[in-house]
């Protein structure tokens, strides 16, 4: 017999549900920075940044909403006031739904490859990425991307390190140990288990 759907509001939401710009002190009740999880999965990052920085609200964006509800299950279960998740494609909520210059940092971590020649059209990052990226961080503000992807970290630095928005910056280290809490999302877990190297790359907005 199917599940019962549970009702996840207010830490889920239908990108449909939306209509025009979020207004982030009513999203989450205070003025405090947002940061983006932008294909947030199973939430572990999200969950545990919000977890150790409740001073900073964390929007997870998740295009599949199996994966997008599993993380929100995992805030509700704490009862969490600085985290939320909105399921749907990234791209449109921050053309449609974001306020320029309003965010302090995006996080886009273990990106989908694509593997097939065919289908990288399909990866999140691209020049119109790139240039939504720069609309909706503040100036002073960071993109962070990681990946086990050499391939495609080449794609994704090409774009933010010519892009005239930005400029380079170094990440932070790696976390390191055999600890699960010291992998920044499940991705990155099994990139290490498999000896892959991870590509960080940091970027920082530049002023207006």
């Amino acid at each position: 017999m199917p599940q019962p759907v549970v009702d996840l509001h207010p830490y889920f939401a239908p990108l449909a549900e939306f209509e025009g710009l979020v207004d982030w002190p009513t999203m989450f009740g205070n003025d405090h920075p947002v940061e983006l999880d932008i294909g947030c999965g199973r939430g572990k990052f999200l969950l545990d940044s919000s977890l150790e920085h409740p001073e900073t609200n964390w929007l997870g964006i998740e295009l599949d909403f199996v994966e997008g509800r599993r993380a929100a299950k995992r805030l509700a279960k704490r009862e969490l006031p600085n985290a939320r998740v909105i399921g749907g494609d990234a791209k449109q909520f921050l053309i449609n739904q974001v306020r320029p210059h309003s965010v302090d940092a995006a996080h886009v971590y273990f990106p989908d490859p694509w593997w097939k020649r065919k289908h990288t059209k399909r990866r999140l990052f691209t020049d119109e990425f790139a240039d939504l990226l720069s609309r909706v961080v503040k100036p002073g503000g960071f993109v962070h991307s990681w990946t086990d992807v050499g391939d495609y970290f080449k794609v994704i630095a090409g774009l933010m390190n010519h892009h005239e928005d930005f400029v380079i910056d170094v990440p932070p280290p790696e976390p390191v140990g055999g600890d699960e809490m010291n992998f920044l999302t499940n991705f990155h877990r099994r990139g290490r288990k498999l000896g892959c190297e991870i590509h960080r790359g940091l970027w920082k907005r530049k002023p207006l």
